[in-house]
């Protein structure tokens, strides 16, 4: 009987101690995940705080008043519906010009500065001895604040060129850049070109540095010309590239807006004004608040559709490459 007493109050003790050791563990799991919990809470907290009182609370607020008549200044709010959308694709006859004014703008830019982009990149990674100075000269413009660069060209168009013109004689110099619907908008994209394509310069200068040598030494020793290399090899290598600088030209040329008020203001006579300059001429101009929040979700919707589309797109073609 002693040894039956003995032999069960030893399994006792091991029971009790198996559930000790397997209580610790998970005690101590508990722990870190409750202390990897608070780090997170520690630093996501206050950013994710922020970027809701910053961001996420406008952009809902804003997405109530453009259902209402609000005129951004009395505390009088009338809940209108629809109303809005229907007046802006009905009668709204200036917002939907601006809105194809826009779009053929962003075509416009979007392939220009690209291209002036890749060729600068394309240039300055070539064994030049002044490719740091170019360098830093094709990016400087992108330093500059838009409603200065604009300023500066406004005072290019209107007074250098009435100069250059008269001391030449030459016809491009003559012409009434933004004094004319045409001009205008060609000088608008000259502005815009010339300051973004230094920026999207250095993203294809990355590219092109991680493209291997080991590549296209194979392919001049097969006898490839410089056209094939750069159609077969080099653009294959740098599409993630291409991703990136098209979803950043497409968000920023369809949001121009200080370089269309510093150079034209949307003038003459409303012919270059783009959708984010309507959009703000409606809501602190014209006091109609509500219409212009109800603009700018129309506008929210377009370019995040355009931008999730063209990303898609260009991720697909990276694969299929």
């Amino acid at each position: 009987m002693n040894n039956e007493n003995n032999l069960q109050e030893q399994n006792r003790s091991n029971i009790v101690t198996i559930n000790r050791n397997t209580k610790k563990p998970v005690t101590t799991a508990k722990k870190k995940r409750l202390k990897n919990a608070g780090l997170f809470t520690l630093f996501v907290g206050p950013v994710f705080l922020a970027f809701t009182i910053i961001v996420l609370v406008p952009f809902f607020t804003g997405i109530y008043y453009s259902f209402t008549d609000w005129n951004g200044i009395t505390g009088q709010i009338k809940w209108v519906g629809l109303d809005n959308f229907k007046y802006l694709f009905t009668e709204d006859k200036q917002f939907q010009e601006s809105f194809l004014l826009t779009t053929k703008y962003t075509i416009v830019a979007i392939v220009l500065t690209n291209l002036i982009g890749f060729g600068l990149a394309l240039l300055v990674t070539q064994m030049l001895k002044t490719r740091n100075i170019l360098r830093t000269v094709f990016f400087m413009p992108n330093l500059l604040g838009g409603l200065l660069l604009g300023f500066i060209w406004q005072f290019i168009f209107v007074r250098g060129f009435a100069s250059l013109g008269e001391l030449t004689g030459i016809p491009l110099f003559e012409l009434a850049w933004l004094g004319d619907a045409n001009t205008a908008f060609w000088g608008i994209v000259i502005v815009s070109v010339w300051q973004g394509a230094g920026y999207i310069m250095i993203i294809y200068i990355a590219a092109l540095q991680n493209v291997p040598q080991e590549l296209i030494e194979a392919a001049k020793i097969d006898g490839a010309n410089k056209w094939q290399i750069l159609r077969h090899i080099t653009m294959p290598l740098v599409a993630p590239a291409v991703t990136i600088c098209l979803f950043l030209t497409t968000a920023s040329s369809f949001k121009i807006f200080d370089a269309n008020l510093s150079l034209t203001n949307g003038g003459p006579f409303k012919s270059t004004e783009m959708l984010a300059l309507n959009i703000y001429t409606e809501a602190f101009v014209n006091n109609r608040y509500g219409i212009g929040e109800a603009k700018a979700l129309i506008f929210f919707l377009v370019v995040a559709t355009i931008s999730v589309l063209q990303v898609t797109l260009s991720k697909k073609k990276e694969v299929e490459s």
